[in-house]
């Protein structure tokens, strides 16, 4: 596995104090980490620092140079058995010295047990394959803009999430996601400037999902059903919550036929994809449930 070289400019400014690599608080976070992702044309949600840290407080991590934030990265680790990175940008002038090596290095201290997921871009396989990661299949970011018949339009069959016991809610989770996040999940689908419904069969969840306003647009994420009708349900109860002509965004997983039909039979196009990757086994998911994942950087 590839490592911090030990002459590199990172290992002696580690050495001598002058680079450090420690946790961020919430704020930090909102004054560190998003301003990079929009920098970077990530586009994330509003909220993303209040939701982000409660998925584990102490996984969010800045490099600092001379006491300067040049690197970040999370490690967020949701168990004893998965943990998930994203969040890796390292400014431009600092890139090439070992910086970001440095600081995943120190994330991966977080995440040590666990199998380790993340998405990466395309183009740099071969690097997430030097430190271990191997790939799994394709996630695909699909643009949609609303429409008028879509506005105020929800099905009578979705239910605001809230009103779901969360447990239950939960159980749909595990299911498509490698490990349980109940106090994330909570504060996710509680966050402002977001809708959330979700579809019962007795006392189960068929489906849910959300929807979160964006500093452009809104996000769907997630969006687990276990019927293409529930999916299909929650999908428009969701954008009918947005006005007519705001773009949205759906990251679908590429092995799922049928949430591939749905982005197609409401006009959306395919604008980015990510390749998710796992160190050790991948886990066992119900990729056929997934019609959109929560965040690329929470997986």
């Amino acid at each position: 596995m590839k490592q911090l070289a030990p002459n590199s400019a990172a290992a002696r400014d580690i050495a001598n104090g002058r680079y450090v690599v420690r946790p961020m608080s919430q704020r930090e976070i909102d004054e560190i980490v998003i301003p990079r992702m929009r920098s970077a044309g990530w586009n994330p949600g509003i909220h993303d620092a209040s939701t982000f840290i409660v998925a584990d407080p102490n996984g969010f991590l800045v490099g600092q140079l001379h006491g300067k934030p040049i690197a970040c990265v999370s490690a967020v680790r949701y168990d004893d058995s998965f943990a998930f990175f994203g969040c890796y940008l390292v400014d431009e002038a600092y890139r090439g010295y070992g910086y970001g090596m440095a600081m995943h290095e120190m994330a991966r201290k977080n995440a040590v047990g666990c199998v380790q997921g993340g998405d990466g871009v395309l183009e740099i396989i071969a690097k997430y394959e030097q430190i271990g990661r191997v790939a799994a299949y394709k996630n695909i970011r699909f643009e949609g803009v609303a429409t008028s018949a879509m506005h105020r339009t929800k099905d009578a069959t979705a239910v605001d999430v809230r009103s779901v016991d969360l447990q239950k809610i939960a159980l749909l989770d595990r299911a498509c996601f490698p490990a349980t996040r109940i106090a994330f999940l909570r504060a996710w689908l509680s966050q402002p400037d977001g809708s959330g419904f979700a579809v019962m069969n007795g006392e189960s969840v068929e489906g849910f999902g959300f929807i979160r306003k964006c500093f452009q647009g809104h996000k769907i994420g997630p969006l687990f059903a276990k019927t293409p009708i529930a999916a299909d349900a929650i999908f428009r109860s969701l954008i009918s919550t947005i006005r007519p002509g705001e773009l949205f965004w759906l990251d679908v997983p590429e092995p799922n036929e049928n949430a591939l039909g749905l982005v197609q039979r409401n006009g959306m196009k395919e604008v980015f994809a990510t390749i998710r990757t796992y160190t050790g086994t991948p886990p066992a998911l119900r990729l056929d449930w997934v019609y959109g994942i929560t965040t690329f950087e929470l997986g």
